[in-house]
């Protein structure tokens, strides 16, 4: 829900900022995160407002063209994370010296994909060239993957540790570092081959880049101790539900060398995992009642199964939220809401 004084923002009417303030010394733990203190909530709030009326006619057509919603539903999240957040992005790109590689880590229906979006329109209005790139992005080729499922018929579904070109992502990291002019950015066409997906025609990006916005559902996760299989987590129930998610582990450690190329990494972290499913479930739902062809519940559940046993969010994704090497973890409620 928009507080009040939200919808007050982008009108000449001043009153919102004593509100504004209040609410954001309120919140404890965002305003540490954002460095906002009583000495200088003032000069936040109107910086703020500034970046808001700046960026908010392509925000709108945002909403309205991805999310078809009506922007001021998403007011209060952009206000709240991530006009602060892409400031903070801003920053760091600053105090790095070079172009910064942001790692965004969310499991399925956590929302990375439209953060990165919007973050990536936030920094281009602040004067930084930022380039959205996901890990789907990276999927090997049709044919390669087709090999791939000779070789190894669990991977019946692309995603999975293995599914890949880490060459071509380390390729395109160490282009970017290196400053280099019209760089090649992978794309990937999901509808290709009746749903199998396939490359398709790259974006080239003329001039240097400044910030790369990584994100995926495994994007810097790292391999953990094979002693965490002994009693693992359902679904990994069989001998070879175990031997499968073993086996995903170890294919990780060949990413250990795209994860060191990130500077830093973001975590969406649903307070329960198990939201991922119901979400999904939620968005097919949408899909089916607009008239289009979808997957039943059962087949959803098996889908979601299906990577919970490849990397299991108990045992890669809770240990990490910890880890010095992210520095923003951002929970998610079962409706959505964001929290840090």
């Amino acid at each position: 829900m928009c507080s009040n004084w939200l919808l007050q923002i982008l009108t000449m009417d001043t009153s919102w900022q004593v509100l504004a303030q209040a609410e954001m010394l309120q919140d404890a733990v965002t305003a540490r995160v954002f460095n906002v203190t009583e000495n200088n909530v003032a000069e936040v709030i109107s910086q703020r407002r500034d970046l808001l009326s700046l960026i908010f006619p392509d925000f709108e057509r945002f909403c309205q063209i991805h999310l078809q919603t009506n922007p001021k539903t998403m007011l209060k999240v952009l206000w709240d994370l991530w006009l602060p957040l892409g400031c903070n992005i801003a920053v760091q790109r600053e105090n790095l010296g070079k172009p910064l590689i942001k790692g965004i880590l969310g499991a399925q229906g956590t929302g990375k994909t439209t953060m990165s979006r919007v973050l990536k329109l936030i920094l281009e209005n602040l004067g930084y060239r930022t380039v959205c790139l996901s890990l789907d992005d990276l999927y090997k080729t049709y044919s390669d993957r087709l090999k791939l499922i000779q070789q190894d018929s669990r991977l019946i579904w692309r995603g999975p540790p293995g599914t890949h070109d880490i060459h071509l992502a380390l390729s395109l990291l160490d282009q970017v570092l290196q400053g280099k002019s019209s760089v090649e950015i992978p794309r990937f066409d999901k509808s290709a081959y009746n749903g199998m997906g396939d490359r398709t025609i790259p974006e080239i990006i003329p001039d240097p880049i400044d910030i790369i916005l990584f994100e995926g559902w495994f994007v810097g996760v790292p391999p953990i101790s094979e002693h965490s299989f002994i009693d693992p987590p359902h679904p990994i129930i069989t001998q070879g539900d175990r031997q499968f998610a073993i086996d995903m582990n170890n294919e990780l450690k060949n990413y250990l060398p795209l994860w060191e190329k990130l500077d830093n990494l973001i975590v969406l972290y649903p307070q329960d995992y198990r939201y991922c499913l119901q979400w999904r479930k939620q968005a097919e739902h949408q899909m089916i009642a607009t008239g289009k062809t979808g997957m039943s519940d059962d087949q959803i559940t098996e889908f979601v199964y299906y990577f919970w046993r490849a990397l299991h969010p108990e045992l890669f994704i809770n240990p990490l939220i910890s880890s010095s090497d992210v520095d923003l973890v951002i929970k998610i409620d079962q409706d959505h809401n964001m929290k840090l």
